[in-house]
């Protein structure tokens, strides 16, 4: 089987680059599974019901996020009630929503998506290595195709997570820096693996932010409120080809595209 897994969807230009290509990549990759992580789709800082339900519409099978995910205060509602709406497993276990999501292809393949959240210059969470463990765990083995979205700022702790979990999960994507690696690989227990999947967004500013408002902050060291950028919107992700039979990954491939003259609202 084939799955299609899309980096960080940055406000309206994200949605827009994420609708106009999706069917397109649907199509092209043969993908039967569709994952994205949207904790910056509402004007580029977490997720409203309205949004998410735009995303799930344009044929996405789970949303991820990581430390933005309840930036929106609509969010906290709408994901204890919207199952394909994942928050980070090492959050408080408290926390609204779930880290876990479980179910099956249209084919009726069982999946699993895990999402994490790194602990390296990131917000304080309890330990996303033995989260992930212990929710592997809990699957007993039932479920052959695993897929983890580790939302972290350090490669190092990411490539960790993909060495760790090798051999235990078919797929292992870092999101959060909006920049995409090329390091695309199968590591040798058999698990595809990307650093970070890059940014689904407006490219001309600064991982999605107007550049002068970051400039002025970076430069002056004034305060400056963050605006989505608008322009040069692209679509990052990988797909990647799965043995259904034994979980592992067989290939992976890098995605960029320019989403520009495929945008028609």
């Amino acid at each position: 089987m084939r799955v299609l897994i899309i980096g960080d969807v940055v406000g309206k230009p994200g949605r827009q680059a994420l609708s106009a290509c999706l069917e397109m990549l649907r199509k092209t990759h043969e993908a039967e599974f569709i994952v994205v992580n949207v904790e910056n789709a509402a004007a580029g800082a977490g997720i409203v019901p309205r949004v998410g339900e735009e995303i799930l519409q344009a044929g996405v099978d789970v949303m991820t996020s990581g430390n933005h995910i309840f930036d929106k205060k609509e969010a906290i509602q709408y994901i204890e009630t919207e199952a394909r709406l994942l928050r980070p497993l090492n959050y408080p276990a408290d926390s609204p929503g779930r880290g876990v999501w479980v179910g099956t292809t249209n084919s009726g393949t069982p999946v699993a998506v895990i999402n994490v959240q790194g602990r390296v210059f990131m917000p304080p969470t309890d330990c996303p290595f033995r989260a992930a463990e212990r929710a592997i765990s809990e699957l007993g083995g039932r479920i052959r195709v695993i897929i983890v979205d580790h939302h972290a700022e350090a490669t190092s702790e990411k490539l960790a997570m993909g060495r760790f979990l090798d051999g235990r999960v078919s797929v292992v994507v870092g999101t959060h820096t909006h920049v995409q690696t090329a390091d695309e690989q199968i590591l040798p227990g058999g698990t595809a693996y990307i650093t970070d999947l890059g940014m689904t967004g407006p490219h001309d500013g600064v991982i999605g932010v107007e550049s002068d408002l970051v400039m002025t902050r970076l430069i002056r060291g004034l305060p400056a409120r963050f605006e989505t950028a608008t322009g040069q919107p692209r679509l990052h992700g990988v797909t990647v080809e799965i043995d259904e039979r034994t979980g592992k990954a067989i290939s992976i491939e890098r995605i960029s595209i320019d989403a520009e003259p495929l945008i028609t609202e």
